[in-house]
């Protein structure tokens, strides 16, 4: 029933920003509608390092697993977009919907994020997989702008 506590809890999620080297995650609150940066999971020619993956879903047992779709400035699908889709199929290993939203920019918007946390001394070296987990935080935001 739509109307039940349970129906309308608010939503724990994982999000990905797929790359073909690292993928960047965030876990996201629907109550806040904020996220936090986890880490990144090394990805490869062998694929994704799913025990580190595994190791977030056991940590946080989310409800929705969201993925950014990397995308053309026009939205049109990239080289990269078929690859994301092929994460998207194997995280239905999860048993947990898998959605995708539009990632175009988000780690160019991380990055300079980052730069800004630096210059104002909350930073350190801003590392790479800090910009893909930063990323995965963008990209779980944008999926709460569009629920709400």
């Amino acid at each position: 029933m739509p109307d039940t506590p349970e129906h309308n809890k608010p939503e724990t999620l994982l999000a990905f920003d797929f790359g073909h080297r690292r993928i960047g995650v965030a876990i996201g609150q629907q109550i806040t509608a904020s996220a936090n940066p986890l880490g990144a999971a090394a990805n490869g020619p062998a694929g994704p390092d799913w025990s580190q993956i595994s190791r977030w879903m056991d940590e946080w047992n989310p409800d929705r697993l969201v993925v950014g779709l990397p995308l053309h400035a026009d939205g049109t699908p990239s080289d990269l977009s078929r690859d994301a889709l092929v994460f998207v199929a194997q995280l239905g290993r999860y048993g947990r919907p898998v959605e995708t939203v539009d990632e175009r920019y988000t780690s160019l918007e991380a990055k300079e994020l980052l730069k800004r946390e630096r210059q104002t001394g909350r930073r350190g070296r801003i590392r790479k997989e800090m910009i893909d987990a930063a990323a995965a935080v963008l990209i779980a935001e944008r999926w709460f702008a569009q629920i709400s």
